[in-house]
């Protein structure tokens, strides 16, 4: 039996859910696009720049920092009082003309009822820019961004807090789709269901974060085709 079998067998439905509560990066395109590929390589050049110092510096700041604090922004911002437009402004300008509508994905957000919602460490005008590519920005009611976060990233769980208020939903009638396992540990305790999307590419972050182990007890569902699961909620 699969991973994903495996999985949707041991959880309930979705028919309560009202609220379904999306990733960008990585989550809504995959790794293959390398899109965030580009912005990895703006991080480095953001650091050597502010920092002064060079690439292979650059490069062990940029995966230390996510790796302690969520974010390199976020690093960036406690441990040099950084202003936090500086980076997102130029860590954000890149091509995202990779990406092209995605009409699977435009089907399976059609077919699912609700109020749906971009939850993202990047920013407004990033995750702007992504959903116009993949033609799908119109079925969001709302991007929350690191911004509205007070730049406090997931997985802390009083930014999950702080996105349940701010955006008044209920987490028990919620689902989260999320590319990184750490980031729906908090989700699961807090009534969500929850959807590790594992899509076709090497992540960008592979060996500086903790990968899935398919044993989470945490993650209510795994899938490599978010398009196909969204489908298939319509289906059923």
């Amino acid at each position: 039996m699969s991973l994903i079998t495996e999985k949707l067998a041991k959880t309930p439905d979705f028919d309560h859910i009202e609220n379904w509560v999306f990733d960008l990066d990585n989550t809504l395109y995959p790794p293959a696009a390398n899109l965030f590929a580009q912005i990895d390589v703006k991080m480095g050049e953001f650091i050597q720049q502010f920092l002064e110092v060079d690439a292979k510096e650059a490069r062990h700041i940029q995966k230390s920092y996510f790796r302690d604090y969520g974010t390199t922004l976020n690093g960036l911002m406690n441990n040099h009082d950084m202003h936090p437009d500086l980076y997102l402004d130029y860590v954000h300008d890149i091509d995202h003309s990779v990406l092209s509508p995605d009409l699977a994905l435009e089907e399976g957000l059609s077919g699912i009822e609700g109020r749906k919602i971009i939850f993202t460490n990047g920013s407004v005008a990033h995750a702007e820019k992504v959903l116009l590519a993949l033609g799908i920005a119109h079925h969001f009611d709302e991007l929350y961004d690191i911004a509205a976060a007070e730049f406090n990233p997931k997985p802390h769980r009083e930014t999950y807090q702080r996105f349940v208020n701010q955006t008044n939903i209920d987490p028990n009638a919620s689902a989260m789709f999320e590319d990184m396992v750490v980031n729906l540990e908090v989700p699961h305790d807090m009534g969500m269901a929850t959807i590790l999307v594992q899509g076709e590419g090497e992540h960008p972050d592979k060996g500086w974060i903790t990968p899935a182990t398919g044993d989470e007890d945490f993650v209510h569902h795994v899938t490599k085709d978010l398009a196909g699961f969204l489908k298939g909620l319509k289906d059923a």
